[in-house]
C-alpha cells in the first residue's frame, strides 16, 4: 500500500468541487504563495508559520470561512504527520546513532585508506552518497565537514576537489531519494510507490552525483582557490578518538538494510502483483517504510550501539538527543501538508491542473519548473517539494506507478535548483569552508544547479522507456 492509501480522508478530499470561480481560486493561490514567499524571504519568518499563514489566507480568499479553512489545514497537517512524520523521526534516530557510535567514521576511514589521489574525489562522492542515504543534509554536512577538511589537509588536494564531490553525494540523496523529508512528503501527497521511487531515484542520482561531484570538482578547484580552513585538528591530537567502533561491514549493512527491504517489496509487487502467498505478505510487511526503518533502528541498537560499546543508558541518550533537532523539520512538513490540503479542498489544485493540462508542456518538465521557481523564491527544498506536489496532485489521477514516481523525482530535482542567499545551506557551506559569497555561488550554487538539471534529464530519459 502507498503512503497516501493510509489516509482515506485526504484521498477523498481530492474529489472536492471548486468552491469559487476559477479566477478567484487562482487569485487565492497567488496570494497564498506570495505570502509564504514574502514571509520567508523578506520578513525571515520560520517556514512553519509562513506556510500556516499562507494556507489560512488561501482558504479565506478562495471562499472558505474561517472554520472550514482551519479544519482543512489541520486535517492535512495531521494526516501528513501521521505518515511522513513517523518516518522522519525514525530516520533521525538512526542517523544520530550512526554518528554517535562512530559507524560513520568507520566507513569514511576505511574508504579513504584505500584511495589514491586520483580516485579520492570519487571515493568522497561515494561517502557523501552513503552517509546521505539515512541522514538529513544538515546532519550529514555537520558530520562530514571535519572529514572533508582533514582529508584535504592530509592529501594535499585542493579543498574543492574534496568538498564538491562529498556535497554532491549528500545533496543528491537529499533531493531525490527517500527517506528524506521532501521526497517522502511528495510520495505521500502524490500517492507514489515508495519502493519504485527509491529504485528510480537511486538510478537518477548516480549520474547527478558523478557530473556535479568529481567531474565538476575539477572546474570548481580552478574557479575557487581557497586554503584548507585551519579547523578540526585530528581526534588523536585531542585525545578524543573513539577506541571502539562498529566494523565497516556491519555498519554498511545496517545502513543499506531499510533500502534493501523497501526495494525487495517493490520487486515483489512487480513480480507477483496481487499475490497472497505468505512470502509475498511477509515481504510486503517488512518492506513497509515504517517497518523497514523501525527494523533498521532496532538493528542499529545492536550493530551500532553495542558495536561501539554503548550500554542501554547511552543508547537511550542518543535516541533522545536525536528528536529535538528535527522538530522544525517536522513542523514544516506538517504545515506543508496542511497548505496542500487547503489547495485540494478548495479546488485550486483542480483549476491549476486544468490550466496546466492545456499548456502543452510535459508534466515532468512542468513539475520540475514549479518546484524550481518555489525553491528560488523561498530557499527551501522541502517547502518547494511539498508546495509543488500539492499543486500537481490532481494530475496524478490515471498515472501508473512508474510515472507517478518520475513525477516525484522531477519535483525533487527542481527543489534543489539554484541555492542562493535565502538558503540556510548556502550560508553553512560559505562559513564552514571560509568562502566569499561569490565563491559560494561559483561552487555550491553551480553544484546544486547541476544536480537539478541532470536529475531532470535522467527523469525524462527514464520516461522514454516506460
Amino acid at each position: 500500500m502507498d503512503l497516501i492509501g493510509l489516509f482515506a480522508g485526504t484521498a477523498a478530499a481530492a474529489d472536492a468541487a471548486p468552491v469559487a470561480p476559477p479566477w478567484q481560486l487562482l487569485t487565492a493561490a497567488v496570494v497564498g504563495i506570495a505570502i509564504i514567499v514574502v514571509l520567508i524571504t523578506w520578513l525571515k519568518v520560520h517556514p512553519f508559520l509562513a506556510l500556516m499563514i499562507g494556507a489560512l489566507a488561501t482558504g479565506v480568499v478562495a471562499g472558505f470561512d474561517a472554520a472550514q479553512t482551519i479544519l482543512s489545514f489541520t486535517t492535512g497537517f495531521g494526516t501528513t504527520m501521521g505518515g511522513v512524520g513517523i518516518l522522519i523521526a525514525l530516520g533521525a534516530i538512526y542517523g544520530k546513532l550512526l554518528a554517535d557510535s562512530g559507524g560513520a567514521d568507520r566507513i569514511v576511514d576505511t574508504l579513504v585508506a584505500r584511495a589514491t589521489p586520483r580516485s579520492l574525489p570519487w571515493i568522497m562522492g561515494l561517502i557523501g552518497a552513503i552517509i546521505g542515504l539515512p541522514m538529513f543534509f544538515e546532519v550529514g554536512l555537520v558530520l562530514l565537514v571535519p572529514v572533508i577538511i582533514l582529508v584535504a589537509r592530509r592529501s594535499g588536494l585542493p579543498l574543492m576537489k574534496i568538498a564538491i564531490p562529498t556535497l554532491a553525494g549528500l545533496s543528491a540523496m537529499h533531493g531525490l531519494v527517500p527517506p528524506h523529508p521532501g521526497p517522502l512528503a511528495a510520495i505521500d501527497i502524490l500517492g507514489a510507490n515508495l519502493g519504485v521511487t527509491l529504485a528510480i531515484g537511486v538510478l537518477v542520482a548516480i549520474p547527478a552525483v558523478i557530473i556535479s561531484g568529481p567531474l565538476f570538482a575539477n572546474l570548481a578547484a580552478r574557479w575557487v582557490r581557497v586554503p584548507v580552513p585551519d579547523l578540526f585538528v585530528t581526534a588523536e591530537d585531542e585525545g578524543e578518538q573513539q577506541t571502539r567502533r562498529p566494523s565497516f561491514g556491519a555498519t554498511l549493512a545496517s545502513i543499506l538494510l531499510p533500502v534493501v527491504l523497501m526495494l525487495a517489496r517493490a520487486i515483489a509487487d512487480i513480480v507477483a502483483p496481487g499475490s497472497t502467498s505468505p512470502v509475498k505478505m511477509a515481504v510486503d510487511f517488512l518492506g513497509t517504510p515504517v517497518i523497514a526503518l523501525l527494523i533498521a533502528v532496532v538493528v542499529g541498537f545492536f550493530v551500532l550501539g553495542r558495536g561501539a560499546g554503548f550500554d542501554r543508558t547511552r543508547i537511550t541518550q542518543s535516541v533522545g538527543s536525536s528528536l529535538g533537532p528535527i522538530a522544525g523539520i517536522l513542523l514544516i512538513v506538517g504545515a506543508g501538508g496542511g497548505f496542500k490540503q487547503v489547495l485540494v479542498d478548495t479546488g485550486i489544485g483542480d483549476v491549476i491542473a486544468d490550466l496546466i493540462a492545456g499548456s502543452g508542456l510535459s508534466i515532468l518538465f512542468l513539475a520540475w519548473l514549479v518546484a524550481a521557481v518555489i525553491r528560488i523564491a523561498t530557499g527551501s527544498a522541502t517547502v518547494a517539494t511539498i508546495t509543488a506536489a500539492g499543486i500537481l496532485q490532481p494530475l496524478t489521477e490515471g498515472l501508473d506507478p512508474t510515472m507517478t514516481a518520475l513525477l516525484v523525482l522531477a519535483i525533487g530535482s527542481g527543489s534543489v535548483f539554484l541555492s542562493h542567499v535565502n538558503d540556510a545551506g548556502f550560508w553553512l557551506i560559505k562559513e564552514y569552508f571560509g568562502l566569499s559569497i561569490a565563491q559560494t555561488l561559483k561552487s555550491w550554487t553551480v553544484l546544486e544547479c547541476l544536480i537539478s538539471v541532470v536529475g531532470l534529464g535522467g527523469v525524462l530519459l527514464v520516461s522514454v522507456f516506460v
